[in-house]
């Protein structure tokens, strides 16, 4: 076999060498991953590579996008009076943003190049944690101007969009699931790194109870300025670590837009990921509305949040990868629907135990104290649905380059140019689904917190109680839209197609 280098501000070509000539910083003119020789002999080590450097810069974006659903909970602590209902639109403005954002994101990677958009996305990140250090210090700044601050976090949702386009190139498609599962996973514990670590960091109570309140009070500035230094790391190592394929240089794929599975996946995707991100953003107020209670002394009563907030984002990252696994293994489409039924049951769940709730659990410590017993109840079902949301996450994500993958080799012949053609265009055409679907999705992430915290109830429990029953009907029509475009076998198959018993 034979190669060629360059230097690593030029394009490598390759045919299937070792990996030690695609080093980081470079661009790669040929990349064939589908090709079992060039996978074996190097390509599987810089696909690695490139993996784990968007992983981190994927999670540091993710720590970002989340950096308000624990410290909004904080904020009445350090001076400032924001209302239940400011609190949960602070937390829900920067999952709007990122979901805004994600289109551009993804098309910055056929436009500029993965690693080039890694190395712009992760330094953009300096933005929303610096006026982050410097305004939580002013208990006098005017509310609008924190949700102006919060907003700027949505720039670290934008960031699995580009992430995930990108991952999606590098890697042959029996192996898609797993890698692009991982990848999402390692963003995903973004959120539970700093749903556990913020607390602690800024000088509050967490990790179980087992960390005490600093005595000198809250920092809130000090998570601000920690992941503005993480965001020049993961800028600097996607400069030296990571490569650009030429191969996915193209102009946006824009076409996309008009395809009827580009939608329908999206609409799962809000179920799934919409779900996650934005119970992960509400858990945290969920746990303070219904079991806490301040007290004159200044401790408080009940559950404190910040001991268990992050376990949702940690079971539902975790879970993440399993369900592309198991969608590799029994297919997407099957394994998504059973997600959908997971959530169904887990939403129910968690409604019967808010039933069980005294009323008005702020009333008084001794009400809040009885409503303790039924916290683990609460918990347990919360991470059933937040393990649920991973699986369905993963899954969806795999059926994604499947479904267009399937249109390329049904259109032409084996063995042909235009099969070969096919192949590549699938491709990037999916790598532009998973962007469309990831913005979609977020958009989840907005409204799960408006509605939890819904301004035109005036009982924030009841609000609460009104939500679950509204997201399990949605995940009631997020299970028949799977089985109507993906599952069914014979049900009006002749007036809608399907794509049911396609491996999908």
């Amino acid at each position: 076999m034979t190669s060629t280098s360059a230097p690593t501000s030029g394009p490598i070509t390759v045919e299937g060498v070792p990996s030690d000539v695609m080093p980081g910083g470079t661009w790669i003119e040929d990349w064939r991953p589908e090709e079992p020789a060039f996978w074996d002999n190097g390509g599987s080590k810089v696909a690695r590579r490139n993996l784990v450097w968007s992983i981190f810069s994927e999670h540091l974006g993710f720590s970002v996008w989340l950096l308000w659903s624990v410290s909004a909970a904080l904020l009445v602590k350090v001076g400032f009076d924001f209302t239940t209902s400011q609190l949960f639109l602070l937390v829900a403005v920067p999952n709007l943003v990122g979901a805004l954002i994600r289109l551009p994101y993804t098309f910055a990677v056929p436009k500029f190049g993965g690693r080039n958009w890694t190395i712009v996305s992760a330094s953009l990140l300096l933005v929303p944690t610096l006026l982050f250090a410097h305004f939580v210090q002013r208990p006098e700044t005017p509310y609008w101007v924190f949700v102006l601050i919060a907003a700027t976090a949505g720039l670290g949702g934008g960031n699995f969009a580009s992430s995930m386009s990108n991952i999606n190139f590098f890697y042959p498609t029996a192996r898609k699931g797993t890698a692009l599962g991982l990848n999402a996973a390692g963003g995903n514990l973004g959120v539970a790194i700093i749903q556990f670590f913020l607390p602690i960091v800024v000088g509050g109570a967490g990790a179980f109870g087992l960390v005490k309140a600093a005595e000198s009070g809250l920092v809130l500035q000090r998570a601000g300025y920690l992941y503005a230094a993480l965001a020049i790391v993961g800028a600097g190592c996607a400069w030296f670590f990571m490569n650009n394929l030429t191969m996915a240089r193209s102009r946006p794929q824009l076409g996309v837009l008009w395809h009827r599975h580009t939608w329908v996946m999206s609409v799962l995707y809000v179920g799934t990921f919409g779900s996650f991100i934005g119970y992960s953003a509400a858990m945290p107020l969920l746990i303070k509305l219904n079991f806490w209670v301040p007290t004159t002394d200044g401790t408080g009563a009940g559950i404190d949040f910040a001991h268990y907030a992050f376990l949702g984002a940690l079971v539902g990252s975790v879970a993440r990868p399993f369900g592309g696994w198991l969608a590799d293994k029994y297919g997407g489409a099957r394994v998504t629907a059973a997600s959908f039924v997971a959530m169904i049951l887990g939403t129910l769940a968690v409604l019967w135990t808010l039933s069980q709730l005294a009323p008005n659990p702020t009333a008084s410590v001794a009400i809040a104290r009885e409503n303790q017993q039924w916290f683990p109840w609460f918990l347990g079902f919360f991470l059933f649905i937040f393990a649920a949301t991973g699986v369905g996450n993963g899954s969806t994500y795999r059926m994604i380059p499947l479904i267009w993958r399937k249109r390329a080799v049904d259109g032409t012949a084996p063995g042909t140019p235009e099969r070969a053609a096919a192949l590549v265009g699938s491709t990037k055409e999916s790598s532009a689904v998973i962007g469309i679907a990831g913005a979609v999705g977020a958009i989840g992430g907005f409204l799960i917190p408006m509605t939890f915290g819904a301004p035109w109830v005036d009982d924030p429990a009841a609000a609460v109680r009104g939500a679950f029953v509204a997201f399990t009907s949605f995940y009631g029509v997020c299970l028949l839209v799977t089985w109507f475009f993906y599952l069914r076998t014979s049900l009006l198959v002749g007036r809608v197609p399907s794509l049911a018993g396609a491996g999908i």
